[in-house]
């Protein structure tokens, strides 16, 4: 009899660390992909993104979330592209720290996907729509950014910060 409730005790406490244990937790981060609307000519090598100077106020485009400090493991960026007449995407990739320089192509005015060494991506989204990317992210510092010819240099990028 004792060792039938210590065995039913010992179940209902290993259940319960399991369903508490952070290993399964998963965050979400909301991401808008947003800009002011409009046409510009984007062709110009206006900023390079990070350390770009002006500062964001002066971004045509941009990348809002709604936390920039996550703990590591499993995180989910469930992104919507809030403009009203522009494609964006969001790609993630670690960077070292806020003044890093990312590899830059300027005929193709984009980003090297490649040697960013991005983890990940929502692609090409038309306006209003919505798409999701998870990754397990460990603690260190990411760039979220926009990939669109031209879109990262009007300053569609933020960094999220994995703790």
């Amino acid at each position: 009899m004792y060792i039938a409730k210590f065995a039913d005790l010992t179940a209902a406490c290993l259940l319960a660390l399991t369903l508490a244990t952070p290993a399964f937790a998963s965050t979400t981060v909301n991401v808008d992909l947003w800009d002011n609307g409009g046409t510009w000519d984007l062709s110009q090598n206006m900023h390079r993104g990070m350390g770009m100077q002006g500062g964001m106020m002066m971004a045509m485009m941009g990348v809002k979330v709604d936390k920039a400090i996550v703990p590591a493991g499993k995180v989910t960026f469930e992104v919507k592209n809030v403009s009203k007449e522009t494609i964006h995407e969001m790609l993630v990739a670690p960077i070292k720290d806020a003044n890093a320089t990312l590899p830059f192509m300027e005929k193709e005015n984009r980003v090297d996907e490649e040697a960013s060494g991005d983890l990940g991506e929502v692609s090409e989204l038309d306006p209003g729509q919505t798409g999701a990317l998870t990754l397990d992210l460990k603690p260190g510092l990411y760039i979220l950014f926009c990939n669109v010819p031209g879109h990262y240099t009007a300053g569609m990028w933020t960094t999220v910060e994995v703790k």
